[in-house]
């Protein structure tokens, strides 16, 4: 939950505002899509809500418990999976995994093993489970954080692009992973710049601009029961419509006048 978060890079009231204001709330068991340009305060505000950095202003809390005053409690119920994971590279995939059960005191044996062994094998990484992670393609990384940041079973899931350099075989096998951590009452927040995900996966859509939420809703309600596209309510929002014609416009200035 977000309350009033606000989010300035510098000091004093004049300084930029990354995040202005925004109020926000995810229920556990829904799937919630965050879209926004490049600079829309959307990693900024992923950040501020698992308590990577302070906000400004305004309250986080995860549930219940304030990540500012309980930050402990607060991160024991996420996972996050960055847009960049950092991961140990002298470590094998099973070390890794092994090793954030650790972090969060996973029950041992048997219990964290078979865990392991099911997460390993639901991203196709079982045959590579005993490989140094800095072999791994990006694909292979960002699946191997993926199932890290499942291993504990968290309450609160967020993901800052997680398709990037996933194939297309690994992109649904994300989705119908998140469906089913939804469906047994994770509350998953979901950063991406994929119309097509956005739509058909998530139950409510949250639209930044400049640093504000402009938009929220169902994707019904935001595309008019489907009389638009979420694309085109999106570029509407954030003063991308003309940029068709304006692309054409500059090209064929630019072809005319070389020849």
């Amino acid at each position: 939950m977000a309350e009033h978060l606000v989010k300035r890079y510098g000091i004093g009231d004049t300084s930029p505002l990354a995040v202005d204001d925004l109020c926000l709330s995810v229920a556990a068991g829904e799937l919630f899509g965050f879209l926004g340009e490049n600079g829309a305060g959307k990693t900024t505000t992923i950040k501020m809500l698992t308590g990577l950095i302070p906000p400004t202003r305004g309250a986080a809390r995860i549930g219940g418990f304030d990540l500012r005053d309980d930050p402990l409690r607060a991160k024991a119920l996420m996972g996050y999976i960055p847009d960049n994971p950092f991961l140990y590279e002298k470590l094998t995939g099973r070390e890794f995994l092994e090793f954030i059960g650790d972090l969060y005191r996973v029950p041992g044996t048997p219990v964290r093993r078979a865990r392991i062994h099911d997460l390993l094998t639901l991203f196709d990484l079982d045959t590579k489970a005993e490989s140094l992670i800095g072999g791994y393609s990006r694909g292979m990384r960002q699946k191997i954080a993926l199932a890290a940041a499942l291993l504990h079973d968290p309450k609160a899931l967020f993901l800052d692009e997680p398709t990037v350099g996933l194939d297309p075989k690994s992109t649904r096998r994300l989705q119908d992973v998140l469906r089913a951590v939804a469906a047994q009452g994770t509350a998953v927040f979901l950063s991406t710049h994929v119309m097509e995900v956005a739509a058909g996966l998530c139950d409510r859509i949250g639209i930044m601009h400049k640093g504000r939420l402009v938009a929220i809703g169902t994707p019904s309600e935001l595309t008019e029961g489907g009389r638009r596209t979420l694309e085109e309510v999106f570029l509407s929002l954030t003063g991308g419509a003309g940029e068709q014609e304006e692309v054409a416009r500059l090209l064929s200035h630019n072809l005319s006048t070389d020849s």
